[in-house]
């Protein structure tokens, strides 16, 4: 039989995703290193089938799009903070949480809901989000300026591998590609092997709980430092 527009193009179907049940594999491989998550990745007509995928999502340990949440919510601990009374009020949720999550128009639940801070739990059970205790460290952390050594970067992955003096010089921490283009306004082929200032809890206990903000292009190298490359920066 003829074909005079040619033989119908079908797209191949891809893998799904064993991790959730709205996407592809890759969707999900993709989604994990973007901020705007596997929704972001998605055609309109398909958007409100992965929206909330949990392979990308910012409660998800590790996507680009957790660890850009808590970028935003230490700088929001540090330069815009809660009223004094919702904070005490997010105080004392940690580790306890309130009986039921009551109605509360003119007090600071609201403002602690609305940022993500709080949010009800079992049987309407009030307690603290993850997201809440990343805000009341940054409230209560000392952090400062520090030397950043770009180790390496992974444009696939959309990552970067960095040193953070004097946090553990050796140690890499994995921050995501777009948070230090954004900051720096370099491009990716030129971060390797650079040196950059930011800021950092500096007595952070583990890599997750290190949050790194304000990446700036720096040529200072601190006091003692023989990181990989030698002390050199290109």
């Amino acid at each position: 039989m003829d074909e005079p527009f040619g033989p119908e193009y079908v797209r191949p179907k891809q893998k799904d995703c064993p991790h959730c049940g709205c996407c592809t594999e890759d969707l999900c491989k993709r989604g994990r290193s973007r901020i705007v998550q596997c929704a972001g990745l998605t055609p309109d007509r398909f958007r409100d089938t992965v929206s909330g995928c949990p392979c990308s999502a910012e409660t998800t340990r590790h996507t680009a799009a957790w660890q850009a949440a808590r970028v935003r919510v230490t700088r929001l601990a540090r330069e815009r903070p809660l009223t004094a009374e919702a904070e005490v009020l997010l105080r004392s949720l940690w580790g306890v949480g309130l009986a039921e999550d009551v109605e509360d128009p003119g007090g600071p639940l609201p403002q602690l809901k609305v940022r993500g801070l709080v949010r009800a739990g079992d049987s309407r059970r009030l307690e603290i989000t993850e997201r809440g205790r990343t805000y009341l460290a940054a409230r209560d952390e000392v952090r400062a300026a520090t030397a950043v050594w770009v180790r390496c970067v992974d444009t696939s992955a959309r990552t970067v591998l960095v040193e953070v003096s004097p946090w553990e010089p050796g140690e890499p921490v994995t921050v995501f590609l777009d948070q230090v283009v954004d900051d720096t306004g370099l491009p990716a082929d030129k971060l390797t092997g650079r040196w950059q200032s930011g800021e950092a809890n500096r007595h952070a206990e583990s890599a997750d709980a290190l949050v790194l903000n304000g990446f700036r292009n720096s040529a200072l190298l601190p006091a003692g430092w023989t990181g990989e490359n030698g002390g050199e920066d290109e």
